[in-house]
């Protein structure tokens, strides 16, 4: 379980993150939305360690992570652009960070998956950003840990890697596993997100489920839904 309390962030004099307390339990796909400047970013990186609150606390497990990096070790992360260096190969960026991890994985299922065989030993900037993307997502879901972090996992994915993106996703929920995703693509939030958080100027405006929410707007569907809770924000 992920338990954040009270949490404060400020970059220069812009305030990001307002008494932010959130709880995350176990098992589920949890999707983080908000327009661009919400917070959610601040927010993945706080509870990643990327970035220090200015006050408040992050728990993962009743285990608080100020000061440590332990936890990490129990985090996937897919970033929204992963900078690894453009003259590997795919073959050496999925060793390299194999030998970094040091943990049972599964790449191999994963590269038959994507049907990456062709391009292991091209360089990552002679790959399409689809293709990149498929790296990543094997980058990601190759090791067993409890929690995934999915910041726009849908970028640049052709519709058959998107399928099996989504299976992915439901196979990590189905062993228990926590997922954080935020994504700007509705269509992919209503499909797989047993629960809404919604951010808007660092403060949390929802949490509930996809069902709720539109619900809660009397609206047919979740982008519809989003804009209605805009509307009465900045109303």
């Amino acid at each position: 379980m992920i338990q954040i309390k009270d949490l404060h962030k400020t970059f220069g004099k812009v305030p990001v993150l307002k008494e932010l307390n959130l709880t995350i339990k176990d098992s589920g796909i949890f999707a983080i939305l908000g327009p661009n400047g919400s917070g959610k970013t601040t927010l993945i990186k706080s509870i990643l360690g990327m970035v220090v609150p200015d006050k408040g606390e992050i728990l993962i497990d009743g285990k608080s992570t100020k000061g440590q990096w332990e936890h990490r070790q129990k985090i996937n992360y897919l970033p929204q652009i992963a900078n690894f260096p453009s003259n590997l190969s795919v073959i050496e960026v999925i060793e390299m960070i194999k030998n970094i991890r040091n943990s049972k994985t599964r790449d191999g299922d994963l590269v038959e998956l994507f049907k990456l065989q062709p391009f292991l030993n091209k360089k990552l900037a002679n790959l399409s950003g689809g293709t990149r993307q498929k790296v990543n997502i094997i980058l990601t879901f190759m090791f067993d840990d409890p929690i995934l972090i999915l910041d726009e996992p849908t970028t640049g994915l052709d519709p058959l890697s998107l399928i099996h993106l989504k299976s992915l996703i439901k196979e990590a929920k189905e062993k228990g596993k926590t997922i954080l995703i935020t994504s700007h693509i509705m269509q992919f939030v209503e499909e797989i997100s047993d629960e809404i958080v919604f951010l808007l100027d660092g403060k949390i405006y929802f949490k509930g489920s996809v069902k709720l929410l539109k619900e809660t707007y009397n609206e047919q569907d979740l982008e519809h839904a989003i804009a209605a809770l805009l509307n009465v924000q900045y109303d």
